[in-house]
């Protein structure tokens, strides 16, 4: 299953991260051991090849993938028209495997944004990776406008119906900018893990969500490099797109 550009279609990546992390970050927002434990044993795999050390077996980010998989490939076997031939099964291998790698780096990718915050969830659906760096370059905070000082009084902006101002290119900050040109420029999947994981950090010390359902469906497209333009134009688009204003509670403790 791939993604379609209009959004109608998810792949496996897409669902498989989406569905785990809102099951972990329900649990880790209401400080449930369970998902406590399982969060931090996730942060320490990030930016570690899954299956390549015995540290990440049996971890939770490749459970809910496993199962979407399988149901798949049972709707494919009860197809008794459709011939199974070698290449299809090598076909197959590649495409798991960059799914592995996807959904992995997605999920340890959250781990690590999670971490320490209970009062919003850090996976939120519509924030694509050039929405949270675009906010992040603008100098805001959080996932919630408001109007007039950004860090000071209640969130109005919808309720009066302004929209914050915005911060033209030439004021965005460099630094960031410079961050975010590094991730779109990455030419191996290692460096494009090791460049995301800066970013990540720094959106977590702004509080500022990403959808990684999103995410992880573009890094399983990426691993192809007949798709890499594509999603490398789906961040740039996300970076200068204008957005409306966000003033509800992030709710995205189920799967998005």
């Amino acid at each position: 299953m791939t993604s379609a550009s209009n959004g109608t279609t998810r792949s496996l990546a897409a669902q498989a991260a989406a569905e785990t992390i809102g099951r972990l970050q329900a649990g880790y927002r209401h400080s449930l051991p369970p998902a406590i434990a399982a969060v931090a044993r996730l942060r320490r795999e990030a930016g570690r090849d899954p299956h390549a050390t015995p540290t990440s077996w049996g971890l939770d980010d490749l459970e809910a993938l496993t199962r979407l998989r399988d149901l798949a490939s049972r709707q494919e076997e009860d197809d008794a028209t459709k011939p199974f031939l070698y290449q299809d099964r090598v076909r197959r291998e590649a495409q798991e495997e960059r799914e592995d790698r996807a959904v992995h780096l997605a999920v340890t990718l959250w781990a690590l944004h999670q971490q320490s915050l209970r009062e919003e969830p850090m996976h939120v659906s519509g924030w694509t990776l050039g929405r949270a760096a675009r906010r992040l370059a603008e100098g805001r905070t959080g996932s919630r406008d408001r109007v007039g000082d950004e860090d000071s009084g209640p969130d109005t902006a919808a309720e009066e119906g302004t929209r914050p101002k915005a911060v033209p290119d030439a004021d965005l900050s460099p630094a960031v900018r410079k961050r975010f040109v590094r991730v779109g420029g990455s030419t191996d999947f290692d460096t494009l893990g090791v460049r995301l994981r800066e970013l990540v950090l720094l959106l977590r010390t702004a509080r500022i969500p990403l959808d990684y359902g999103r995410l992880a469906d573009q890094l399983d497209r990426w691993q192809q490099v007949a798709f890499q333009a594509g999603v490398r134009r789906e961040w740039g688009r996300g970076f200068h797109r204008v957005h409306a204003p966000s003033t509800d509670p992030a709710t995205a403790d189920a799967s998005d």
